[in-house]
Order: C-alpha cells, then structure tokens, then sequence
C-alpha cells in the first residue's frame, strides 16, 4: 500500500484510520525539517555582507566617475569635457571683471565743461521737453553738474566726443535761440523781428521769468553768456548783443545774414488767396 502524501493541512492521525494508529510508526514517515534560529541568523549576516559589498562596489564607481570628470590631465590626446562647475567659475570670473571696469568707470572723473559747452549742453536739455527744469539745489554760480542735463555717460571714455556732438547739434537744431522775458517791451520787439524774417527752423524761445527754475536759470544763463540781463537773443549758439545792437543789425541786414549763416532759412510768407 502505497504512503499518503503528507501537506500543510494533514494531521497527524489519518481519520480514514479511526483512532487506531497507523501500521507505520510515525517515526517512518518523511522528517520535517523548520529552519532554526541559526539558520536564520546565518541568511541574516549573509544578506548584510552582501548588501555592504554592493554598496562599497556603488560608492567606488560613483567616486572614480566623480574624479575622472574633474581631472583635467594636461597634454592628454582624448578630449576631456569641462564640468559645470568649471564654467560657473568661468562665468564668476568674467563678471568679476566686468564689475571691475563698472567701478573703473566710476572712479574715472567726470567730464569738466566749458562755458560755450554748459551753454549748450543747457539750451538743448531745456529746448528737448517743455517740462525740463533746472533743479532747485543748483548754484548758477558754478559749473552745473552734468549728469544733470546731458544724457550719456559723462564718465566714459568717450564723453568729450559726445559733448562735441551734443553742441553741434544743438545750434544745428535750434540756430535761432532766444532767452526772453514773457512781460517786457524789448523782449516782444526782438520777437517781432524774429518772426518777420519767417524762418525755418523756428526761433526757439523760452520765456525764463515765468518758469518754475526762473531764480536758477536767469543767473546761471547770464554767467554762461556774460550777459548783465534778458533778453539774450543767441545766434549758432554766441551771444548777439544788446538791444541798441540787434536793431543796428537788424536795419543793416546783418542779424539776417548771420542768422543764415547759421543754418536758418528765411521763407517766403504764405500769401493769403482771395475768393
């Protein structure tokens, strides 16, 4: 008779038997063999050991492809690629000179002008945009900041050249230039001669008495232009005169010529149609 075989789930005693115990003794049967606690403990360090070693194995390659990538070997023949790390100092380094030259910039001092200079430099930061004042805190009598009314960097190697062009082409644009008074007969007078002439490019004309910078801009215009009081009537940015010298002139023809010597040209007024 064949052995029945033997699982998870049957016991001990046979019920096919009854209760009388089998012809072989249980001793005869196929031992069971549970693991003990060594076993177990022996699978335990087993599986440490070899974890550690994985591990140890990991952490070498990790390390030998982390100093490879950072070794530069000089005079190699393969090519070694540079590490981002590499290039961020690159990039610190050249922005460390470009802040370099930023403070040699500032340390360079600014331009100094001359009166002619001033005056332009003046005349065309005013003339630019109506709202454009002097600042309160100037001393009209002393050379004005130039930061203050010039629009490039007055501290670069190239200011003086900028300045150059600044002033040409201020009486370029502007070569009829007239500092009035809005409330006084000569000022209207030379405005009346002005516009009998019907030039192109208009006079520019800047009534100083009821600007808000008038206490600043009077002096520091009669400074520039060593002139005792307004009207100043300038012509390819000089000084014309006074008003007993611009009517000489005037009846002469030659504040016309000069004003054409400037640059300005006198048109012909439109003649009205008749209906």
């Amino acid at each position: 008779m064949p052995l029945p075989r033997i699982n998870s789930r049957t016991p001990l005693r046979d019920s096919s038997f009854g209760h009388k115990p089998n012809s072989m003794s249980i001793s005869a049967w196929p031992p069971v063999v549970v693991p003990g606690r060594k076993s177990r403990s022996r699978l335990s360090i087993i599986f440490l050991l070899s974890l550690v070693l994985l591990s140890s194995y990991i952490l070498i390659i990790q390390r030998s492809t982390i100093t490879a990538s950072f070794t530069l070997v000089p005079n190699s023949s393969e090519s070694v690629s540079t590490p981002d790390i590499v290039l961020a100092l690159e990039a610190l380094k050249h922005s460390h000179a470009k802040l370099s030259s930023h403070q040699k910039a500032f340390a360079r001092p600014q331009i100094e002008l001359t009166p002619e200079q001033e005056l332009a430099a003046v005349s065309s930061f005013l003339a630019s945009l109506p709202q454009n004042i002097i600042p309160p805190f100037v001393d009209p009598s002393h050379p004005i900041d130039p930061q203050l009314v010039l629009d490039f960097d007055t501290r670069g190697p190239r200011a003086m050249d900028e300045m150059k062009f600044v002033t040409e082409q201020t009486w370029s644009h502007n070569p009829v230039f007239l500092y009035s008074k809005l409330y006084s007969p000569i000022s209207r007078e030379i405005k009346g001669m002005l516009h009998s002439m019907h030039l192109s490019p208009s006079p520019t004309m800047i009534d100083v008495d009821i600007r808000d910078d008038a206490e600043v801009l009077k002096p520091l215009i009669e400074r520039l232009t060593s002139s005792s009081d307004l009207p100043i009537l300038l012509i390819g940015g000089k000084p014309v005169g006074s008003i007993t010298e611009i009517r000489e002139m005037h009846e002469s023809g030659e504040l016309k010529q000069r004003i054409l010597d400037a640059g300005a040209v006198v048109t012909q007024p439109k003649r009205k149609k008749h209906h």
